[in-house]
């Protein structure tokens, strides 16, 4: 299909439809949701903690937390003590903890990948997350003994108020960072498609101001209304992170993964 990319190694396209269509034919996905869904599982999984992505955030999480013995991040930012999708909430939280964290956009998306090797991605820790995929897609390629190896990186967008698809600025800068660290070398060759190519360019352009962008665009004065602009900060701290989150048995943990048996 024409909107596959399939001629290209790097790949890059929004939201949950081009998981379904690329992720299958991917060594490596990453999804990036900067605001706020990425920075947040950077933060926990850099501080020693798992984080269970959930679509929901009704009774059905409340039962999954309860289930898995996690700690569920609440709906609200504004609780002082506990854990939401406000990245500072992260800060607290002590090595071995386990959180589940409802999201409907990267969350959602982390969960449709399939069987495809799935990180997520964000400008903290865009280099780390970048060398990590691009390990599992070398390793993929000599286990298939095939010619094709693939990295698809997912901007996750955000929603209109009927659920379509709207595209976000700092996704956007999210994939660029990633895309460009690969790019420049991260244990990865290929082709860069078209869009990754745009997002490539787009990080380049406002790499040098990242915070002052990200706060002034639509996702993010959403953000400061909330009184949010501490999370805004710690989002834009490009390759502030050496974490790499991957997805195993439902929950992001660090890369290079550890034994679970």
């Amino acid at each position: 299909m024409y909107y596959n990319q399939d001629e290209y190694q790097v790949r890059c396209e929004w939201g949950l439809e081009a998981v379904k269509r690329l992720a299958p034919t991917s060594s490596a996905v990453v999804i990036v949701d900067i605001i706020s869904f990425s920075s947040c599982v950077d933060v926990a999984i850099a501080r020693g903690g798992e984080v269970y992505p959930f679509r929901w955030k009704d009774e059905r999480a409340v039962e999954y937390a309860r289930s898995l013995g996690a700690i569920l991040a609440a709906s609200s930012r504004k609780d002082p003590a506990g854990f939401s999708l406000a990245p500072s909430s992260m800060l607290r939280l002590t090595p071995g903890t386990k959180v589940v964290l409802p999201s409907p956009n990267g969350a959602t998306l982390s969960l449709a990948t399939g069987i495809t090797s799935t990180f997520t991605g964000c400008l903290r820790n865009a280099k780390a997350v970048a060398k990590a995929a691009a390990a599992v897609a070398a390793a993929a390629f000599a286990e298939a003994d095939t010619r094709e190896r693939r990295i698809t990186v997912i901007p996750a967008g955000e929603r209109w108020d009927d659920g379509s698809l709207r595209p976000a600025l700092e996704d956007w800068l999210g994939a660029g960072a990633i895309l460009q660290a690969l790019r420049d070398g991260e244990g990865f060759e290929g082709r860069l498609s078209p869009e990754a190519e745009a997002a490539c360019a787009a990080f380049q352009h406002f790499r040098g101001k990242l915070f002052e962008t990200l706060a002034a665009c639509s996702s993010g004065k959403e953000a400061a209304d909330r009184g949010s602009i501490a999370d805004i900060r710690l989002a834009a701290d490009l390759d502030s992170s050496q974490a790499a989150p991957i997805l195993i048995e439902s929950a992001y943990r660090a890369y290079p993964p550890v034994n679970l048996t």
